[in-house]
């Protein structure tokens, strides 16, 4: 073969693998995050992490955290993503009993409350936690000289007809957390009959928290109910987009005991990635102090991490709720499709 042949062929054959090579550690260095719709992060926290690392960040919204996690689920065999996040505490089971996570023990672990570690094995990891409660239009209250109410017992009485929306539990994270809340306190043979008595005084219902806090909810819509399940952190939230200064949240969320459902969201990393390393690191950014501290004006929640401090908005106008119901993943799982086909039975038939 001539020589100066032979020596071009040689350089392509270099050249295609050098080729080769770059594409697959660029490919290697993006990691993409399976999500719910409610996801959000700074930009700036992004790009600075990206820069960092080397690693670029893809999103992959997929609707509601049910519908994520079914997503999930269902490409198994041929993931989506590299790393999930937002699987919490009400489908944390059904995501374990899947087997599509990998165990990872990040060192900022130490960093975050027992409460919050619902996973021995740490194949879900806590990101954050909020607690969905009742909450209620201070002003709406004050104008028609009605107490606001104080417990669960209080939306039933006649003083509160035609007052609350909520959200429904098949297709709503907050409307099934406010279902968990009556279980937990009502019991497993009584909470029926306090959805029946609720029913009775008008309770309206809708799909989901857009469509009850911004289409009905009196505080932030032209709605008439001026009571709504919503979150503990929403009050600081109304006071932070306000577009008037404002000395005290227009919002009030009851949060006495056994009122509120604690909800916990999850980050783990998917089984069958091929990009191990920087998925950890995903992780590890997601509970870094510098992510944590963004994650209240961003997403409304609290941080995991301990060590994160709330910005003085979520201080001064939120508050955690008093001895939240908890109840176990693994009743949870045990019982939820049973609850919700009862309660719809009893409030929507």
């Amino acid at each position: 073969m001539n020589k100066t042949l032979l020596f071009k062929n040689i350089t392509f054959i270099i050249l295609a693998v050098f080729s080769s090579s770059v594409a697959i550690t660029a490919a290697e260095k993006e990691i993409t995050i399976m999500t719910h719709d409610s996801f959000s992060a700074s930009k700036g926290l992004i790009a600075d992490f990206q820069k960092r690392e080397g690693i670029k960040l893809r999103f992959l919204k997929s609707g509601d955290a049910g519908a994520a996690l079914n997503q999930a689920i269902l490409s198994k065999n041929n993931p989506l993503a590299d790393v999930f996040y937002g699987v919490d505490n009400t489908f944390l089971s059904r995501a374990l009993k899947a087997g599509i996570f990998e165990a990872y023990r990040p060192a900022l672990l130490s960093n975050i409350p027992a409460s919050l570690k619902l996973d021995p094995s740490n194949r879900l990891i806590p990101v954050d936690f909020g607690d969905v409660c009742l909450n209620y239009d201070k002003k709406w209250f004050a104008k028609k000289g009605i107490s606001p109410p104080e417990s669960l017992e209080d939306l039933i009485k006649p003083a509160y007809n035609k007052l609350t929306v909520i959200e429904n539990p098949a297709t709503s994270s907050p409307g099934l957390a406010f279902l968990l809340t009556t279980i937990g306190y009502f019991g497993e043979s009584g909470y029926l009959s306090f959805w029946s008595k609720l029913k009775k005084n008008n309770v309206l219902v809708t799909n989901g928290w857009n469509e009850a806090y911004w289409g009905a909810f009196t505080a932030a819509s032209k709605g008439n109910r001026p009571i709504v399940v919503s979150y503990a952190s929403s009050p600081p939230a109304e006071v932070h987009y306000s577009t008037k200064p404002l000395k005290e949240a227009p919002t009030a969320a009851i949060t006495k005991k056994q009122t509120c459902f604690r909800q916990i969201e999850f980050v783990g990393i998917l089984k069958g990635t091929q990009k191990r390393q920087s998925a950890e690191k995903v992780v590890d950014f997601l509970l870094s102090k510098a992510f944590q501290e963004g994650i209240p004006l961003q997403m409304f929640v609290f941080p995991s991490n301990r060590m994160a401090k709330l910005p003085a908005v979520f201080e001064k106008y939120t508050q955690v709720a008093d001895r939240p119901v908890m109840l176990s993943p693994s009743k949870i799982a045990a019982g939820r499709e049973e609850w919700i086909e009862k309660w719809t039975e009893t409030v929507l038939r």
